[in-house]
């Protein structure tokens, strides 16, 4: 029976991104792990898995010693296939596999390089060469934006490097009940009149939440506490909602009129890609990942922590309704491309792909 290792920074990646991948490999016959840093998580489709002991500080020794334990892993369990996802855990990954001699084949998964031609030359340096320094223990390089495809292959990441559409969106978790608007907005206090603006992130210096803050903000993260006190600073927090993490996100979406995004970089957003399959137009910061997804036919670009021309793209939008309708359609319909259905066999077939000539 042939294996896989599926490693990440978080459990929580696997579990939302990757179970009908889990789901697909144990179809197929294979045995499933899976390894991830923090708590350990219950994980379906998967026949065991691991906690390991991975800080998001790059050059924490916790991190070097969960590189450790996934090379005695690797050792003692010989997988065929490991696959790799987030930058901390793909970097450690592949650092465990450094010199052995029979190495399976790894499959580097990129969500988003954490770097773009704006990052500053010291931070872009160091980043260039972790993916350099690993390049040799990686067969196969998945890429899912433009910008990060060309910058892998320019630099040699991988023998392969290929773009792939995201993991993809399931469009049926978004087939909310009818009243689902009407008794969202009751509950948030939105009159039918409102526009309601909604960004779903992280709270991060990466996500810029401080560039709009008259937003509906699901989320959480490390600067939640400071964005609610520059809400109140600014006097909109009447007009600001702060849920934390949540898990209805149809229902938010479903309330809300606009998706909205400040981010610094991103891979192919998710929240986006949500948001455009229920049909919202997105006002979103000019960077890599968004600029993949969003074009004038269903949405808005501004320059990034420009917040005169967001507020100027937002306000386009709210004094136009038929815009926003027009736009929303298109965005429904692009998402065609990127539903789960559609992108799960082609990502598949480029796992597979590397086993050719070995059992699958």
């Amino acid at each position: 029976m042939p294996s896989v290792l599926y490693t990440a920074s978080t459990f929580s990646h696997i579990l939302n991104f990757h179970l009908p991948y889990l789901r697909r490999f144990r179809e197929l016959g294979w045995q499933v792990e899976v390894a991830c840093g923090g708590p350990l998580r219950d994980i379906p489709f998967a026949d065991g898995a691991v906690s390991l002991p991975l800080e998001k500080k790059m050059s924490s020794p916790a991190n070097f010693q969960a590189a450790s334990q996934l090379r005695a892993m690797v050792t003692r369990q010989q997988y065929d296939l490991i696959i790799t996802h987030t930058s901390l855990a793909a970097f450690f990954t592949r650092w465990a596999l450094r010199g052995l001699k029979h190495r399976p084949k790894l499959i580097n998964v990129v969500h988003g390089y954490l770097f773009d031609d704006e990052t500053s030359g010291l931070k872009r340096g160091l980043l260039t060469r972790a993916e350099t320094m690993t390049a040799p223990q990686t067969d196969l390089l998945l890429t899912m934006n433009a910008w990060d495809t060309r910058w892998a292959m320019a630099h040699r990441a991988a023998p392969r490097v290929e773009e792939i559409p995201g993991m993809g969106v399931d469009l049926t978790r978004f087939r909310t009940a009818p009243d689902a608007r009407r008794t969202m907005r009751d509950r948030l206090g939105l009159s039918e009149g409102d526009v309601a603006l909604l960004y779903a992130a992280e709270f991060s210096g990466r996500k810029s939440q401080h560039t709009l803050l008259e937003v509906l903000l699901p989320g959480s993260g490390a600067l939640l506490d400071d964005c609610r006190a520059q809400a109140a600073s600014l006097g909109v927090a009447d007009r600001t909602v702060f849920p934390g993490q949540v898990h209805d996100m149809p229902r938010w979406l479903a309330a809300a009129d606009i998706a909205v995004s400040s981010s610094r970089s991103e891979g192919l957003p998710f929240n986006i890609m949500e948001a455009m399959a229920c049909g919202l137009p997105a006002v979103a910061s000019a960077v890599k990942g968004h600029t993949d997804l969003i074009g004038p036919e269903n949405g808005l670009l501004y320059p990034y922590g420009d917040a005169k021309a967001f507020a100027a793209a937002v306000e386009r939008l709210v004094s136009d309704a038929t815009l926003r309708a027009e736009l929303g359609q298109a965005g429904r319909e692009k998402m065609q491309h990127y539903a789960l259905d559609a992108v799960l066999p082609q990502v598949m077939d480029r796992y597979l792909s590397v086993m050719e000539g070995k059992t699958q």
